[in-house]
């Protein structure tokens, strides 16, 4: 009766909200809209999003990703990853006479736009960011005389400025707010005159999913987060598990990455995904922890989202075209 008494108390905590953001929903749909308006090959420069699955998917229905625009034949489509691209990809792109579908998340293009504008008004631009990440890159391409990584607090010693009283900070959008704030409260330290950007760069969706792992983590003995390692945002859902008080927790592609020695002494899991996971690879999760007695799923839910961002203007253009041909 003990052995069944504590299978009865297994449960898991399911995060809400959690997996695809706007921007990730609004960049996979135009791979696929792009796919079957032009048909195949749809060339696309580096992973559309982070995530392992999506891109195998992608791939299967006839997308080639490729590292380069110059590895795109010329006179190809080509499409823009939700990362962002420094505006000599564009250029790139024109020199090959290719076609361009940009899939630039919005709220990316938001922080494009900030760093030009504060550029443009002779400001240094502080980015608080990952070293290498294809939005960091295509950030700074923006202006790059004019922005100065900051990957961390631990960096903040080492900046350089032109003028101390023109100083911006703006930041990757998937980030751990907590590590943003760090970082910038040191910045602020150094530089008192800091310009802060005029609106929150970390996204809704970044926060959102953040919130609702600090708010289960004290509970849980496991946190399990689906995700690739290359997505920044999955990666630090991980961290801010830890950091609020999870026992443990890992990330997964896929249920079949869980290890069995997890889940000993584990009474609660705690369950989430990033914001470029789609739902099927959670509900492969669920069926996992439904086999070994964690049945009882709990939503926790700390916001709701209705975001939705419209087709790159391109896909827009070509599909009224269409849809005008067929009256």
């Amino acid at each position: 009766m003990g052995a069944m008494s504590t299978t009865a108390q297994r449960r898991v905590l399911l995060a809400a909200p959690r997996g695809y953001c706007a921007g990730v929903d609004r960049a996979v749909i135009a791979v696929e809209k792009a796919l079957e308006q032009y048909g195949a090959p749809i060339y696309v420069r580096k992973q559309i999003v982070h995530n392992k699955y999506v891109v195998q998917t992608l791939e299967k229905q006839g997308a080639i990703f490729v590292d380069e625009t110059e590895e795109v034949p010329e006179g190809s489509i080509v499409v823009f990853s939700a990362h962002g691209v420094a505006p000599s990809v564009h250029d790139e792109a024109k020199a090959g006479k290719l076609a361009t579908v940009d899939a630039t998340c919005p709220l990316v293009t938001k922080v494009h736009k900030e760093a030009v504008r504060f550029a443009e008004e002779g400001y240094d631009i502080l980015l608080v960011g990952h070293e290498g990440h294809e939005e960091v890159v295509g950030t700074m391409g923006e202006a790059p005389d004019r922005i100065h990584l900051v990957d961390g607090a631990e960096d903040v010693a080492a900046v350089t400025v032109r003028d101390e009283s023109k100083v911006v900070w703006l930041s990757q959008t998937t980030l751990s707010v907590d590590e943003t704030m760090a970082t910038v409260g040191e910045l602020k330290k150094r530089f008192p005159l800091l310009v802060s950007p005029p609106s929150d760069d970390i996204c809704y969706a970044t926060q959102n999913r953040q919130v609702a792992v600090k708010q289960m983590a004290p509970d849980v003995d496991l946190l399990i987060v689906v995700g690739s390692k290359n997505s920044s945002n999955s990666v630090r859902l991980v961290e801010v598990g830890l950091e609020y008080g999870a026992k443990a927790a890992h990330l997964v592609d896929f249920a079949d990455e869980i290890e069995e020695s997890w889940l000993e002494g584990v009474t609660t899991v705690g369950l989430t995904s990033g914001a470029s996971v789609p739902e099927i690879l959670v509900d492969g999760v669920l069926a996992f922890l439904a086999e070994r007695g964690y049945a009882d799923v709990s939503i926790v839910k700390t916001a709701e989202e209705h975001l939705i961002f419209s087709l790159p203007k391109e896909l827009r253009r070509d599909l009224r075209a269409e849809a005008a041909g067929k009256l």
